[in-house]
């Protein structure tokens, strides 16, 4: 087990994106780091985030336009004013919202060219050659997205959809300077986030991330490598990946992705995802793999079904991938989402890397004692949380159940004094689990009209932002008391 996962220790569930702030949505900037601020005093030593790539127009972390990139809608703009590279006076009226921001970026951009200072320059040039492996071709992506209005790489014209090298060669030079732009906006972002990882590693607080098992079609990742996915002779799925029915959704999840040409990945040695994993760990202290158990096996759906139900589950090779990374890496922290349907060939090779799986207080208070989401039934080496970005809120969570199951979580918990709300917190930080993590919404316990995803569903969904004033002081000194009387400071 690695170090930083094998000691007692609180933490924070809580996107960049719902963050306070003046912009439509959260950013690296000062509101960053007054979070670090809140959980250096809380005692709380983990900041949990959702994945931090380029997203779609559905704004779902979990489908990016690649596997490397951070997400340019998370930059301060403030930042890049600090820097010399911006004015305050600059404006971009005439392309609102996000828009605006890249525009902010690419006059930054300008600046930069024009003023920065040599060490910057030479970092700006040594970040793109560090990057290259992924870099050059994302850039050039993005920047033919754009040209074609957005559209998936496979309506794009057929050279451009083939990398045919000489429209490739010729779009390179046509879009250089849309490309720096891209190129720059990138390093922008990892010079914040970096920046910020420093600082809340100073204060004592370690940066825990989350990569998704699979990556949306319309990617770089998948137009650049092909190979890598499984996909007929002229580009488009035939399989796409999801899950079976389950306790979110009757009809399963049909997540629309492709799926692993194992066979091809296996026999490059697994280089791809090698190459995946060392963004990530410089990117993070920690790093959950969302949907472990598509290492083992995943649920591939025929592409034309409109449903996850009509399904099969199909064989991946977890141990060999594992092995990979462990000999590329050492003794990576990851965390193994081990949600939904687990069979013991999932157990088996999360235990096997003596990785910690996921515990869940809301699958807990059934009538099975033998539970695995019962506190009881831990051991030491699990992340336990109320809930997590896929569930309702704790506080909408009990709203909706019965008062036999509110009895029943009562008189497991020793029929507290405390609200069930305070006493479920309660339970997660008193258990042997090594990491106990908390959702912001939770710890203000706000309602069902706060929750950050339901899943199945497309509408509504990753905008949830908080406000200082909902955290009252009770509750922030609370949780503070709560983290050292547990012993996880």
């Amino acid at each position: 087990m690695n170090d930083i996962l094998n000691k007692r220790r609180a933490g924070i569930l809580l996107h960049i994106t719902s963050l306070p702030g003046s912009g439509s949505q959260g950013d690296l900037g000062q509101e960053a780091y007054n979070f670090v601020k809140f959980l250096h005093d809380s005692g709380a030593g983990v900041w949990q985030v959702l994945p931090l790539g380029m997203t779609h127009a559905d704004g779902s972390p979990y489908q990016c336009l690649s596997a490397h990139a951070g997400n340019p809608a998370l930059i301060n703009i403030d930042w890049l004013v600090t820097q010399g590279w911006l004015q305050r006076s600059d404006k971009c009226d005439e392309c609102p919202g996000h828009h605006e921001k890249s525009c902010l970026i690419a006059k930054a951009y300008a600046g930069f060219l024009e003023c920065a200072e040599q060490q910057n320059k030479e970092g700006f040039i040594r970040f793109c050659q560090e990057k290259a492996f992924w870099l050059d071709d994302f850039a050039l992506f993005l920047a033919l997205r754009i040209e074609f209005n957005q559209q998936c790489w496979n309506q794009w014209p057929q050279p451009f959809k083939e990398r045919d090298e000489t429209a490739i060669k010729e779009a390179r030079r046509r879009l250089k300077t849309q490309i720096e732009c891209i190129q720059f906006e990138q390093y922008v972002f990892f010079r914040q986030w970096l920046e910020l990882k420093a600082h809340a590693n100073q204060h004592g607080v370690s940066l825990f991330g989350d990569i998704p098992i699979f990556v949306s079609y319309d990617s770089a990742d998948v137009w650049t490598h092909r190979d890598v996915f499984k996909l007929d002779e002229s580009g488009e799925m035939s399989v796409v990946t999801g899950v079976p029915p389950d306790y979110f959704s009757e009809t399963g999840q049909r997540w629309g992705n492709p799926h692993y040409n194992w066979t091809y990945l296996k026999k490059t040695g697994f280089h791809w995802w090698v190459n995946r994993m060392k963004t990530q760990i410089e990117l993070f202290d920690i790093i959950r793999i969302d949907h472990f158990r598509g290492l083992e096996a995943a649920w591939e759906i025929p592409a034309n079904e409109d449903t996850a139900i009509n399904g099969i589950w199909v064989k991946a090779p977890g141990k060999a991938l594992l092995n990979a990374l462990k000999a590329a890496y050492g003794e990576i922290p990851l965390v193994a989402e081990d949600l939904g349907i687990i069979t013991p060939e999932v157990e088996a090779l999360r235990d096997e890397f003596d990785l910690p799986g996921m515990k869940i207080l809301q699958f807990a208070f059934g009538d099975d004692p033998g539970n695995p989401y019962l506190p009881d039934n831990y051991e030491k080496n699990c992340v336990v949380y109320t809930g997590t970005h896929d569930n309702d809120t704790t506080a909408g969570w009990l709203q909706g159940i019965g008062d036999d199951q509110k009895n029943y979580i009562y008189n497991y918990l020793g029929n507290p004094t405390l609200s069930l709300h305070c006493a479920l917190i309660h339970a997660a930080l008193a258990s042997v689990a090594n990491l106990a993590v908390i959702p912001m919404q939770d710890i203000m316990e706000l309602g069902s009209e706060h929750r950050m995803n339901t899943p199945g569903t497309m509408e509504g969904n990753w905008k949830w932002r908080f406000q200082w004033d909902q955290l009252s002081d009770e509750r922030a000194v609370r949780f503070a008391y709560l983290v050292g009387l547990f012993n996880r400071k």
